[in-house]
């Protein structure tokens, strides 16, 4: 079954900040939409699983840092929505069905610039990964988790391809969603058995 980032064992893990600075994703030479911003240690690895990828493909991140303000902007509308679906929810429940595709902003891994969302491109634009990036699992039917099998052969393939790379320079998926890589955030140190987040929320750097 899979760990949410609403599970205990996920918001029980400390945060210890390293105070690693974050960097600006062109200073690495990744391909972004607009500017985006990571801890350096993330940058770096997503760098280094650039160069990993077949002559041709890249990766693209679109989104990286995150401000705290727009996490619990996009938690809340997605909450709302899912409790207009589920008329009588409870609140625990609801906030476990959220945290499949929004994470809690206490833990949030995009506040602390530890994780991106990103896809692959090729000489043509993008590849296909069976869904757009920030697809819900209600609007794709459950396409947009990492291991969904109504997803074409082609799709697979590129997320293998993604998985691989990303694997290898030492980030990690956050299943539910498969454009979703971090590295230093509680659900990197649950995965990889470490007592303890690398980094915090980022506004705590200044």
């Amino acid at each position: 079954m899979t760990v949410l980032l609403s599970d205990d064992r996920i918001t029980g893990i400390p945060a210890i900040e390293n105070r690693e600075p974050l960097v600006d994703l062109f200073t690495r030479d990744l391909a972004t939409t607009g500017r985006q911003f990571a801890r350096e240690g993330v940058a770096d690895r997503l760098a280094l699983a650039d160069t990993f990828l077949p002559t041709g493909i890249r990766l693209h991140v679109v989104e990286g840092l995150r401000p705290v303000e727009r996490q619990q902007e996009i938690y809340d509308g997605y909450r709302a929505g899912l409790e207009r679906l589920h008329p009588g929810i409870s609140d625990h429940d609801v906030h476990v069905l959220a945290s499949r595709f929004v994470s809690p902003v206490e833990v949030a891994p995009h506040v602390a610039g530890a994780a991106v969302d990103l896809t692959l491109v090729g000489a043509h634009g993008p590849l296909d990964l069976g869904t757009p990036i920030d697809a819900t699992p209600e609007q794709s039917d459950g396409a947009c988790f990492f291991a969904a099998a109504n997803i074409s052969r082609e799709a697979r393939t590129h997320r293998a391809l993604l998985a691989d790379v990303l694997t290898a320079a030492g980030l990690v998926n956050y299943p539910t969603e498969w454009w979703h890589w971090s590295y230093g955030d509680r659900y990197w140190a649950f995965l990889e058995q470490r007592p303890s987040a690398v980094y915090g929320p980022a506004y705590s750097l200044t």
